[in-house]
């Protein structure tokens, strides 16, 4: 009997986890509805911390971040995050979502394409 009572409480903590992130994720999304990009981020940074050991979640809220910084018109940084996607979940649906999101920045003029990028060199005294 206590076996089953533990186990049922152990349960319970991981779905109030599991619930939390995905109350923060849905309250970022109807954060990022009305444009209010500030909560979209502090949603974002409160289901990062209830997910560490649900990697599943981590493109979605990286590409929720993505969208919201391109809506801040940091349009370099969002295009960073969505390299950062593709980099690290090549197989996910965000990764294809997110090579969607740099070529609309990329013919939209907001990121230059990598061929025509400026080449940074140091300086030589």
């Amino acid at each position: 009997m206590r076996f089953v009572l533990i186990a049922i409480l152990a349960l319970s903590v991981v779905g109030c986890t599991r619930f939390s992130m995905n109350h923060h994720l849905n309250n970022a999304y109807k954060a990022y509805d009305r444009g209010n990009c500030e909560q979209v981020t502090l949603e974002l940074s409160k289901v990062e911390r209830a997910s560490r050991a649900r990697s599943y979640v981590w493109p979605e809220v990286s590409m929720l971040r993505g969208l919201c910084l391109e809506r801040q018109k940091l349009f370099v940084d969002a295009a960073q995050t969505y390299q950062f996607i593709i980099a690290s979940y090549p197989q996910s649906e965000y990764a294809y979502r997110a090579r969607a999101r740099l070529e609309t920045l990329q013919s939209l003029g907001h990121y230059p394409l990598r061929s025509t990028a400026a080449v940074v060199r140091p300086t030589r005294f």
